[in-house]
């Protein structure tokens, strides 16, 4: 059964999915709502949606609008989502799901007493090297898989600081100093979409910045934060480890690969780099690069990339890389750009699809937590000079999830999720 979707926020990343939803055969209609009305009223003329809201609560309050997609400021997410939830609206929510476990337990026990759909966005679940792992981990070919590493390594001027800019306005130099590792999912979500098991324990260990203009100070944060660079370690119930890095200064091309990630198994394992990408077994090591390579799908000039900032635009001009299954995106989406290693096709189609069909999405709200909360404790442990602290677990999503195939076969495995 289709349905009306409201999207909450209509700034820089807003652009890049309203015309997926619009597109998207199994929803009706796109409303769109922002606090600064001008950037809502933009949105809807540019991609035909069905009109503006004026405020949040009118959105939520309206019967003709089934779901929400939030796409507002990183710490605001949790709130929105609860009391849309309330509301008796399905939600979609960009990253994270939240910045605090009691707010993500809200979010988990508002699913569980509505009944209805909660998906957070992470792209890495979609991401080719994630397509992969999930693939070799299927075929035996990974044997036990026991170390991972994940990455999210997106420096500061290279699109941040215009980012924080644009949203946060006269005071965003308080917003830019979010702590890194509250932001974690882009770099666990790729481990543990492909390591089926869940974070125990966490040590995080944080480099304070020293640029000295005002953003990563304390003095200045809205977070009390001073740290721009940090990476966590963490102890998973399956036995084994994986390491995360998430850096804000860092001398890398985060436009050409912002996350990277690394799965070792007791028979195989996967390594990324920037530019290249390797299977190895004990016989050899075998160029992947062109598997997990994604080819751009439009210009980083595009007209329809006004609205982003020009450091940013890679990340939204990829397409798919051949280990992805095009032929389950419907075709009104695959004849759109498609964005950040190919996800943003899938983000959309796997959200239309379980509110349609009454299903649970690949990343729901347990899913979610289990991408999220681990960061959260580190960031607790980075604070507290990198104290090894327990990690409180949700559980797995209950009854059975309705798998889709992201990948097709090319010799490395068949992912099933």
């Amino acid at each position: 059964m289709s349905f009306t979707l409201g999207m909450v926020g209509a700034g820089q990343f807003a652009q890049n999915f309203a015309p997926l939803f619009r597109a998207h055969p199994l929803i009706d209609d796109v409303w769109v709502t922002d606090t600064v009305a001008g950037r809502a009223d933009a949105l809807a003329a540019t991609y035909a949606l069905a009109g503006t809201k004026a405020s949040f609560d009118d959105m939520i309050a309206d019967p003709a609008i089934d779901a929400i997609a939030i796409f507002t400021q990183r710490w605001t997410h949790a709130g929105l989502a609860v009391r849309a939830l309330r509301a008796g609206k399905h939600v979609y929510s960009t990253v994270p799901m939240g910045i605090a476990v009691d707010e993500i337990g809200e979010i988990i026990d508002a699913v569980q007493q509505t009944g209805l759909v909660y998906m957070m966005g992470e792209t890495s679940f979609y991401n080719p090297a994630a397509v992969f792992g999930r693939g070799k981990l299927a075929t035996g070919e990974l044997g036990r898989l026991f170390y991972a590493e994940g990455d999210y390594v997106h420096d500061m001027d290279l699109g941040f600081y215009d980012a924080y800019k644009y949203s946060g306005g006269a005071g965003w130099k308080a917003t830019a100093s979010y702590p890194p590792l509250l932001y974690p999912t882009h770099s666990i979500g790729g481990v543990l979409s492909v390591w089926d098991t869940y974070v125990t324990k966490a040590v995080g260990i944080g480099i304070p910045d020293t640029r000295g203009d005002g953003v990563f100070d304390r003095d200045v944060s809205m977070f009390d934060n001073d740290v721009s660079n940090a990476t966590a370690l963490f102890e998973v119930a399956a036995g084994g480890s994986f390491r995360t890095n998430e850096f804000r200064r860092v001398g890398y091309p985060s436009h050409i690969r912002e996350s990277r990630f690394r799965y070792f198994g007791t028979a195989g394992s996967f390594e990324q780099v920037a530019t290249a990408a390797y299977w190895y077994t004990r016989e050899g090591a075998q160029d992947v690069s062109s598997l997990v390579a994604t080819h751009a799908s439009m210009s980083v000039d595009d007209p329809l990339l006004s609205g982003v900032a020009p450091e940013l635009r890679a990340a939204f001009v990829s397409g798919y890389a051949p280990v992805h299954d095009r032929s389950r995106i419907p075709a009104e989406l695959a004849a759109l750009p498609t964005g950040h290693e190919g996800s943003h096709h899938y983000l959309v189609d796997d959200f239309a699809t379980a509110v349609a069909n009454d299903t649970t999405p690949p990343v729901n709200a347990w899913t979610a937590a289990r991408f999220t909360v681990p960061g959260i404790i580190a960031h607790n442990s980075v604070r507290r000079g990198g104290e090894r602290l327990d990690v409180p677990d949700f559980g797995a999503a209950p009854g059975a999830v309705a798998l889709r195939p992201v990948s097709t076969s090319t010799g490395v495995g068949v992912d099933t999720y």
